[in-house]
This record gives structure tokens, C-alpha cells and sequence, in this order.
């Protein structure tokens, strides 16, 4: 079996530093054999630095993916190339920078995972997820071993309707992007593992990641203001898959949530 932590979306430096604290400890307890992630909100709350990628890779992380805050961070379009470990979202225009697809491996087997943005209220230009995906898996179904696909989209019907669209052609359908872990994980009728969102990793007393108060204002009075990054009740949220490469689907598959002073076991 392959066992694989994916991680919702990292908030800013809370997020990144409960990774540091226990992301090491998790992988031992649980015997993980990849970590991915979504680092789309790490550096400050929007977007991604090189810098960052390589303090996430140092904390355990093995692939990390993007989002809508793609390009949050001045100048990264220029670097993204450079990080072999970082996926841009695979559905944004062609001429965009950046890897649409990354493959790992572990042992003899190899997997690959690829991000698509939803296209209901969401700003980002992007093509089809559906179409992308259908492309994506013809292409990469006979190169390995499993497929997971990462569904970063506001609009709970859009994810529930690419995961069913998906079921037995992927190992997992995973949501992320509204920072707010659901209850209807399971593993659809033709194998595939969903869920709907993984959650933040992040600070859980706040609005989604951010100071409560400025949130509250904003929605009160309509005025702009800056919205910092909270800081308490810090949570690392994902997935656990385990995946059998012969079937090149899931075996079991859990949701994931450990605070910042939880202790870990093998069944967290």
C-alpha cells in the first residue's frame, strides 16, 4: 500500500509552523509515504515565495500544489519553473507558467497529481476542469500507478459533480479552497476517495484563516480594511489515502485533523 497525506490549504505562518512542529512526528506515527499539500495561502495569507517551498519541502512535504492565489506573490511567475515540487493549477491558460502536473514516486510505483480550479464565482481564468481533467487522465492513466486530482473551487456542487464525474478513474477527488473541513468523506461506488474539503491548516479562530474582528466589520459596513492572518487554535487538516497500485485505487481513506498540542498515534 501507499500512504498518502494530503494537506489543505497552509495559512500563512501559523500554518507553516504547526507543519514544522509536527509534520515530522505525524509522518513516523503513521508511516506516510508521500505528503502533498495546497500552498496557496502560505506566504501571508495569498500566495506562495520560493523561499516558503523550500521551508515547506525542509518540514516534510513532498509536492505542493496552487491555487486561485497562484500568482498572489510579486514576481513569482518568474520562479515557479524553478520549484520541481509546485504544480500550478492545471486549467489556467496554456501560456501560464509553471508545472501543470507532478509526478512522485515510492518504490517502483509512481503517482501523479494535478490541481483544476472550479469556475463558479471564482476570478481566476481557467478552462474546463471537467475537460481538463478528461485530457489529464488519458495522457497520465498508463504512466502510473494512481491519479490524484485536487478540486480548488468555492461552489460545493462543482466538486461533488467532478468527483462523481471522476469515480473509479481516479485514486482521489479532493477538495480545497474554502478552508472549512466537511463531513462527507467516503469512497464512491466505482473506488474513488472524496471529499468535498479537506480544511485549512491553519488558525481555527478566525473567519477562514483571517483576524475575526476585521471580517466582521467589513460585513457590517462594507468598508475595506486590511484582514491579517490569525493566530490561535492552530489545526493541520488533510486526508489520509491509502492506495493499492495494483488496483490503482484506494484501499481506506480518513479525514485528518491534529492540533497544535494533540498527541499523535498511528490512528489520529
Amino acid at each position: 500500500m501507499i500512504k498518502i497525506l494530503f494537506i489543505g490549504d497552509i495559512v500563512g505562518r501559523p500554518g507553516r509552523a504547526i507543519l514544522k512542529q509536527r509534520l515530522k512526528e505525524l509522518r513516523a506515527a503513521l508511516g506516510l509515504d508521500l505528503v502533498i499539500a495546497n500552498a496557496e495561502n502560505a506566504a501571508g495569507g495569498s500566495g506562495l515565495t520560493v523561499k516558503i517551498a523550500e521551508e515547506l519541502s525542509q518540514a516534510g512535504i513532498d509536492a505542493l500544489t496552487l491555487g486561485d492565489h497562484v500568482w498572489g506573490q510579486r514576481g513569482f511567475e518568474s520562479q515557479i519553473d524553478a520549484l520541481d515540487y509546485v504544480c500550478r493549477p492545471a486549467n489556467l491558460p496554456l501560456n501560464c507558467p509553471g508545472r501543470t502536473v507532478l509526478t512522485l514516486t515510492h518504490g517502483d510505483s509512481r503517482i501523479s497529481v494535478f490541481t483544476v480550479l472550479g469556475r463558479e464565482f471564482m476570478k481566476v481564468k481557467a478552462n474546463c476542469p471537467f475537460v481538463t481533467a478528461d485530457e489529464l487522465i488519458k495522457t497520465l492513466t498508463s504512466q502510473n500507478h494512481a491519479l490524484i486530482v485536487e478540486i480548488h473551487a468555492e461552489v460545493t456542487s462543482e466538486k461533488i459533480a467532478l468527483g462523481w464525474y471522476l469515480d473509479g478513474r481516479v485514486a482521489a477527488v479532493l477538495g480545497t479552497h474554502t478552508h472549512v473541513p466537511t463531513a462527507d468523506g467516503c469512497i464512491l461506488p466505482r473506488g474513488t476517495a472524496y471529499l468535498t474539503d479537506l480544511g485549512m491548516t491553519g488558525p481555527y479562530a478566525s473567519c477562514l484563516g483571517r483576524e475575526r474582528q476585521p471580517i466582521i466589520s467589513r460585513f457590517i459596513d462594507g468598508m475595506p480594511r486590511p484582514l491579517p492572518v490569525a493566530t490561535k487554535d492552530i489545526r493541520l487538516c488533510g486526508a489520509l489515502v491509502h492506495i493499492d497500485p495494483d488496483s490503482r485505487l484506494p484501499v481506506s481513506f480518513k479525514p485528518v485533523i491534529l492540533r497544535t498540542d494533540d498527541p499523535v498515534s498511528s490512528e489520529p
